[in-house]
This record gives structure tokens, sequence and C-alpha cells, in this order.
């Protein structure tokens, strides 16, 4: 599926950068079902309820994956999810989740 270029263009979660089907897989089982539904959402909280729903610890790269989604949906431009990490590791530390 084609990646949109801005966020006004996301029809389907599929069409976020760094979304693939499983990523909106996870998504829609937290009650996300449209690209507008991250806007204004809490990275580490979504990142926190997946562990939970999964059952085990989630590898910290999906944090990273949901703030370059989360602030792509808020009209920054689509940037790769590692380009997260060192801002994941600046604002939360370790996560032990």
């Amino acid at each position: 599926m084609k990646k949109a270029a801005h966020a006004d263009d996301c029809q389907v979660l599929e069409q976020i950068p760094n979304i693939g089907p499983a990523m909106a897989g996870d998504l829609r089982v937290m009650g996300i079902v449209r690209p507008a539904d991250l806007r204004g959402r809490d990275a580490l909280a979504l990142y926190r309820q997946l562990c939970k729903l999964s059952g085990q610890r989630q590898d910290p790269c999906v944090l990273d994956t949901f703030m370059a989604a989360i602030d792509f949906m808020q009209g920054a431009a689509a940037t790769p999810w590692w380009h997260y990490t060192a801002q994941r590791k600046a604002a939360y530390g370790q996560i032990d989740d």
C-alpha cells in the first residue's frame, strides 16, 4: 500500500509511514481504527497498553514507531521510526514493561 505524504492523505492505518499490516492490526486491537485516532495520543501509553494486551514486553522500537506515527499524524514530516530512538531514550530511559 502506498504511504501517504501528508497526514490529511491517510485514509487507512497502513498508509501512515512506518505502519505495516502487523502494526496496524495491533493499533486496531487497541481501538485505533482510523489514522486520525492517533492525533493527541501518548506513545508511551499506547506502548504499555500493547504490552498489557499482548501479555509480553514489546521491543522498544515499537514505541519509536508509535512516536513516529503520532508525530506524522500531527503534521510532522514522514520520518523513519529509528530516528526516534534517541528521543525515546532521552524522554523515557530504559523501557522495562
